[in-house]
């Protein structure tokens, strides 16, 4: 299961993840941006993975990613209204597959009958 990191843990310093997190992002107007996620209750939250291995097995080899530590990527999502920070989700759609473009259908014409 994730581990969800609030703000309004009792001890949220047990919690976090050791070290900073691969965060993954998107190309953005201006350059880059974390990319936000919902939890499986809909809820939005910032993702962060301990390992590049992690991150590339749920998102896909080709997501890009930076390094953040957990307070600086809980800061980043802040201003979103994002407080939830989610640590190696495991629960998630596979990454996406290019998907071949289907040949088109030869439609032959029908007769139309009138009552």
């Amino acid at each position: 299961m994730p581990e969800l990191l609030r703000d309004d843990d009792p001890d949220p310093a047990d919690r976090s993840p050791a070290g900073p997190l691969f965060v993954p992002v998107r190309p953005g107007p201006v350059g880059f941006a974390a990319r936000l996620f919902r939890t499986p209750l809909g809820e939005r939250t910032a993702v962060g993975f301990t390992s590049a291995r992690r991150l590339a097995a749920t998102l896909g080899p080709g997501q890009a990613w930076i390094r953040l530590a957990e307070p600086a990527l809980r800061a980043l999502a802040a201003p979103l209204g994002v407080t939830t920070v989610t640590v190696d989700p495991q629960l998630s759609a596979p990454a996406p597959t290019p998907v071949t473009p289907l040949a088109p259908v030869a439609v032959s014409p029908r007769t139309v009958r009138t009552a």
